[in-house]
């Protein structure tokens, strides 16, 4: 059986114009699926885009070009109705538990502001809806009327996380929910959004730059680099089989457990610095810091090919 795409991201790109003729292009002609029940991790150094991606994907930015479509409906021309039920389907767990809480409110009124929004449940329902998300993301029934500065950074995430629930989506984007967390916590965070997504069939756009523990939770992995999409596969292949040469510098330099393996193998090292992206390298963006980069690839941007089966790639390498 053909597996179905919930979420169909076309070419999208989201530039910024900064003022004095300069623009920044922070999502260049991205394109891929989501496909119902998965979890896409999508992965890169800060500032290469994926939080913007991540971010106009739901409509929190509008794009310059492309398009998202979630579940036949076009993301960024819908309106009144088509609107309303995008919104309670799509939501957003943001990077940092201590900014995306409202300290004026209890963490009752945070929980239940999506549902009054969206008209769900009323009352004593409402307040049972509000336990109920607790105990589902490991809090407790007396939480309710606390504040969020009560709460260390794991627990505010997970309070972050039963926000997002709380209107039943099907679609929920994950910007970096981890990366504020202390490494004791960024484990048990993953391991409940992995058991929520069981429990309630959910879908995730799960963002990150650390590609070890997006491993653990990511069906297929897709890395960026300076707004450009450069390759995508199963998360499995990934890390087996890295073909473009900057998911096999970010490979090589994730620490292996055996000390002995560690000390004998051979590291890949990228030169340089990331380019500016108001001012990014024509052709191939990597090309760089690329230790394999030819001289096509300042003169034409690679094509995003399927290499292998499933398996794609933007790089002159393969073509």
């Amino acid at each position: 059986m053909q597996k179905k795409p919930l979420v169909q991201v076309k070419n999208l790109t989201k530039t910024f114009h900064l003022g004095k003729g300069m623009s920044l292009k922070a999502a260049d002609q991205v394109s891929f699926e989501i496909y119902e029940g998965e979890t896409l991790g999508l992965v890169g150094e800060s500032g290469c885009g994926k939080s913007t991606t991540g971010r106009t994907i739901i409509g929190l930015y509008q794009p310059t070009s492309g398009e998202v479509i979630f579940d036949g409906l076009n993301v960024h021309q819908a309106s009144g109705q088509e609107r309303s039920k995008l919104t309670r389907n799509m939501q957003m767990i943001f990077q940092d538990p201590y900014a995306s809480l409202n300290p004026r409110m209890n963490i009752s009124e945070i929980i239940s502001e999506g549902m009054a929004l969206n008209g769900l449940y009323k009352g004593k329902e409402r307040a049972e809806r509000v336990i109920e998300l607790l105990e589902m993301v490991g809090l407790q029934k007396e939480h309710a009327h606390r504040f969020p500065h009560e709460f260390s950074g794991g627990q505010r995430q997970r309070i972050g996380i039963a926000r997002a629930l709380a209107v039943n989506p099907r679609f929920i984007i994950a910007d970096e929910p981890i990366s504020a967390l202390d490494v004791s916590v960024q484990a048990q965070v993953v391991n409940l959004m992995k058991n929520l997504q069981r429990e309630q069939k959910l879908t995730y756009l799960f963002i990150a730059h650390d590609l070890a523990m997006v491993k653990h939770i990511s069906d297929r992995i897709g890395v960026m680099y300076l707004g450009n999409l450069v390759e995508m596969t199963e998360s499995e292949q990934l890390y087996e089989k890295p073909l473009h040469p900057y998911t096999q510098a970010l490979l090589s330099a994730i620490p292996v457990p055996d000390p002995d393996l560690e000390k004998s193998r051979e590291r890949m090292i990228i030169e340089g610095d990331v380019p500016s992206p108001i001012d990014p390298p024509s052709g191939c963006v990597f090309r760089t810091r690329c230790p394999v980069a030819k001289e096509v690839c300042a003169q034409q941007k690679p094509a995003w090919q399927e290499v292998e089966k499933n398996h794609f790639v933007a790089c002159h390498i393969y073509q």
